[in-house]
Formats: C-alpha cells, structure tokens, sequence
C-alpha cells in the first residue's frame, strides 16, 4: 500500500516527528500502521454536534480493531437554528466552506492515509463531504444522528412548531405561556433536527451517494445504534484502504443522480440543490440544475416527511430506514445499484437483503404506483426573475400559480420586521434581496421569516422570492436561490414595490411582469449596494463565492490572462 503517512514516520530524517507522537503516547507498532483520521464537528455550539466527541471515540475503536492507528481531530460546525434570525446566519454557508477547508488542512500537513468523517448540523455535513472530496483519501462518512421529537399537548414537535409558534404569538394567537412551554419541550436531546431538514436529508444523500454505510442515516443521535454505527464506520475504513478506493471512485455521476433521487423522494430541504452542485464540483463533475429538474420528474415523492408531512427520522428508522427507499427506487429502475459504495460493494449488493415493504406503513412511505407526488418535490424554476435558475419545494403546497403585488426589502431584517408589524398581507409577493452569496455575504436562511408568516396564517396566502436560502424547515410558496442575485445585477435587484410577479410552478416559471425595455432603463441606472464587510471572513467570501446556480462554491482569485 502506498500510505502517505510513511513520508512523515519513516527514516532517520523523522525521528523528530516520531518523538512528537510517542509524546501522545503512541508506540512504533501504532506507527507502523495505516494513520486513520478521524474528524468530527464536536462542540458545544449545538445539539447536533455536542455528543459527537464521544461517538468519534466508538469510530475510534473500530479503526483500532482493523489493524490502523486512529488520530482525532475537530473542526468547526455553526448551529444554524441559534444563528437563524440575525446576522449569525450570514456565517451558516461560510462555514461548510471552512470544515471542508480545515479537514483538507488537517490531513495535508500531517499526511493522513484515510479519513471517517463524523458532523451531525446542516453544513457540517456537505462540508464534510466536501473535504473528503477534495484529499481523494479512503474516507467513509457517518451522521451524528437525529434528536427524538417533543411531545407537547400530546403531539409531536419539532423545532420547526417552535420557529412557527413565534408568528402565532405575535399574531395574537398563543400566548407567551404557551409559547415558553413549547420551548421548554420541543428539542428534548442530543442530535440534529428531527424532521427532514437540512441535516437529515444530507445524511439520507448521502448513504445514497454510497458514502455511508447502508443503514447509517437514521438511528437516533443518542441510541445504542448509533454507538455501533461509528463503531462500524470505523472497521469499514480498512477495507477502502487495502483496495484503494476513494471518495472520486464512488462519487460518481451515476452517484450524485441517486442523490437527487433520493432527495425528491423523501421532500428534502432544498438546500441539498445547492450542496449536491458544489460537491460535484469538488469531484470534478459538472452536474447542472437542468440534471436536477430531469431526475426531479421521473422520481415520485412517497416519503410522508416534515415539513411538507407528518413524520420525523425516528418513524423513517423503525421501518428500515433510507435502504427501503433506495431499494423502492431501485427496482422500478430509478436507482442506479451498480454503483461503488464504501462497503466495496455495489448499491444492489448492498442492498439485496433489504425488503421493499411498503404495505405496513401506508402513511409513512407510499407505494410508487401511488406516490405523495408524481413527481419529485424540488422543483427547479427559471423565468425572466431568475434567469439562471431558483430552487422551491413543492410538498405542502395548496396552489400551482401565485400572482400578486412585489413587497421589497433589502434585508431579511427589514422584511421580518415588516411582517412582525403585520404590514405584509394576502396577495403580496415578498421580495429579499442583497440576500445572495455575495450580497449578504453569506445566503442567509430565512426560517425566522418564512416560520412568522406561517404562524400568522399567510404561509399558503403569500409567496416570497429571495437571492437567499431557506431552512429545511421552511414550507409554503417560497423561492430561494434565485440566480443572478442582486448584488451581481440580476433582475431581482431592479424589482420595486407594486410590481407584479407571477409564480407557475407547472411550467417551473418566476417572472418579473414588467416590460423588457422597463427592465433594461432600470438595470442602466442600478447601482449594487454598497459592500457590508470590509475585512475578515466575510469580506473573503464575498470576494470568492460564486453563484448558488454553481454551488456557492468559493474560488481563488486569479489574475486576468495578459
């Protein structure tokens, strides 16, 4: 095996390096063996992430069984959920670009041979990904898992109640005593959000892309399950070392096509458009929005899940898990198993013990023969508003077509404040711009905002557009990553109030209901705001990120060709 690490451990020359690791109490037999990262997003910033440490050390374990030294280290993970609402939420995308960054850094400097990734919150999952995609090591990734539901007034509850509750209590509807109670009882553990969010769809992906092993998506973040999952993922490396296999072998093509699949099929957060377009582009592969809208229509929705549903992760897991939808999927030929998977063997492999049973469980998982929808729920849009593309989803939806009056903001501050004073009303159409990856810097969710307009009521009577991003929880018309964003001078950013804006989600148009030569005499006098960060991370990433229509992946600069 050619071990990248033997050029830090061995020969005369490294017996500096060896003194540092015998300092950590490692002995020549643990540095003859392969050097195993194992990284996780572990802190104490969130309940997604705050048991990760102690499910690192069960990976740990499973890497030591197999004959290979672990070495552990962390990186960084944002609760999207405590930065929601504020200027915090500007560093939520940012940061998947830095786990990626700081595990790539992580095994560049100290030659790692593979790598188990272990995050459990909305971005430290891709950026995981991401990183393993970048160093090309043996890598397996594994979820933290999800935390249980609430149960309040003898219901379940997610935080998604909690976020919506805030909009019935300023309407008048719930009062501060029942609202604190909500709170009190709505994230009762360790783990991330129990509905498919953000998190649970990227895990639910990414056992699809087959870089998790079958299974690992949906046990409880703090079950027994869990424990042995890690455990596993740890043993599993062995064989992806001894074979050489690595994440651009099994992120394929045909592989990111299951993760589309599988995203529509569950009603997954619309934020996996955005993860699964930058993730191709750290492998190499130009998957487009227009891949996305072709698997979207001949994949059916059959997954009853949160937000658009009734259920939460721990339903999905007591009926097998996301192997019962891939092996739906795969036998009426939506699902490619001839995949590579981090078992070292194929999807259809992996997947030929699992029973596709459905009949049991109606109103979780449907037949496909009689789906939730015909066809998948993230839907992409284009139109004179959008020119290069927004993302919606569809579940939940009550109406196809929405005209109405544009009510513009230029933060989501702004807009929430609006709302809250009950100055946005039936018929209109929100417009947040200045949004974007650039204009925000930072493609901010809008859950704070979404979740108030629901819980007064109008989440089927309005719609909103936005160069932003909404959270996994978000349902109702709303359109996000709308592509060029303002602060590019796309066409969102010469909207002015009382403009009218038709929303088709069957043809999958957005357009701005102004005439074209109107448009153009705007766009002549439009002057993009002015740049909200001068120094620091923010203004680096403003400086560097791309288009959502491209991932809002970060770029270097590069000089212009003389």
């Amino acid at each position: 095996m050619n071990l990248p690490s033997r050029k830090v451990i061995e020969g005369s020359a490294r017996a500096p390096q060896r003194s540092y690791y015998k300092s950590m109490g490692l002995t020549d037999d643990d540095l003859s063996k392969p050097m195993v990262a194992v990284s996780s997003t572990c802190n104490e910033a969130t309940p997604c992430n705050i048991h990760l440490g102690r499910l690192a050390q069960h990976a740990k374990n499973g890497v030591r069984e197999i004959g290979c030294t672990p070495r552990e280290f962390t990186a960084i993970s944002v609760s999207d959920g405590i930065a929601m609402g504020h200027e915090g939420m500007k560093a939520s995308l940012v940061s998947r670009e830095i786990i990626a960054d700081s595990i790539e850094i992580m095994m560049i400097a100290h030659q790692y041979d593979a790598l188990v990734g272990i995050s459990g919150c909305d971005k430290s999952l891709p950026g995981t990904l991401m990183g393993m995609a970048r160093v090309n090591l043996p890598s397996v990734f594994v979820y933290g898992g999800s935390i249980m539901p609430g149960v309040w007034n003898g219901k379940q509850v997610t935080i998604q109640d909690v976020f919506e509750a805030v909009g019935s209590y300023e309407a008048g509807k719930m009062s501060m005593a029942e609202l604190i109670s909500l709170e009190n009882v709505a994230c009762p553990s360790a783990g991330s959000c129990a509905g498919m969010y953000t998190a649970n769809t990227m895990a639910s992906v990414g056992e699809a892309l087959g870089m998790s092993l079958p299974g690992s998506s949906t046990a409880p973040a703090e079950s027994e399950k869990r424990n042995t999952i890690c455990h596993a993922t740890g043993k599993a490396i062995g064989a992806l070392i001894e074979n050489s296999i690595r994440p651009r072998d099994i992120m394929t093509f045909e592989a990111f096509e299951n993760g589309i699949a599988m995203a529509n099929a569950i009603g997954g957060s619309t934020n996996a458009v955005l993860h699964l377009v930058a993730l191709a582009r750290e492998v190499g592969i130009d998957l487009t929005l227009s891949d996305f809208e072709r698997i979207r229509k001949r994949t059916p929705h059959i997954a009853n899940m949160r937000p658009g549903g009734d259920y939460v992760m721990i339903d999905l897991e007591q009926i097998g898990g996301i192997p019962v939808i891939m092996k739906m999927l795969q036998e009426r030929g939506l699902f490619n198993g001839d995949v590579i998977t981090v078992t070292g063997k194929s999807m259809k492999e992996n997947l030929d013990h699992v029973e596709a049973g459905i009949s049991e469980h109606p109103h979780l998982i449907t037949s496909i023969s009689s789906p939730l929808h015909v066809e998948g729920t993230l839907k992409v849009l284009s139109g004179t508003l959008a020119p290069e593309g927004a993302v919606t989803k569809i579940t939940g939806l009550s109406t196809a077509h929405f005209r109405g009056k544009a009510k513009v903001f230029d933060a989501e501050e702004e807009a929430f404040e609006s709302i809250s004073k009950g100055q946005v009303t039936e018929g209109d159409v929100v417009v947040i711009r200045y949004e974007g990856p650039k204009g925000g810097p930072g493609m901010r969710e809008m859950l704070a905002v979404t979740a108030a307009l629901v819980g007064q009521g109008l989440g089927q009577k309005v719609a909103m557009v936005t160069d932003g991003r909404f959270s996994g929880a978000t349902r109702g018309l709303m359109i996000g990553h709308v592509s060029p964003e303002a602060m590019e001078g796309g066409p969102i950013a010469i909207v002015q109030n009382g403009d009218q804006i038709e929303i088709d989600i069957e043809k999958g148009t957005v357009d701005l209901k102004v005439e074209s030569t109107v448009v153009e005499e705007r766009l002549k006098s439009w002057r993009p705001i002015a740049n909200r960060y001068h120094s620091g991370v923010l203004a680096k990433y403003a400086s560097l990120v791309q288009s959502a229509s491209e991932g809002a992946i970060t770029l270097p600069a590069r000089e212009k060709p003389r």
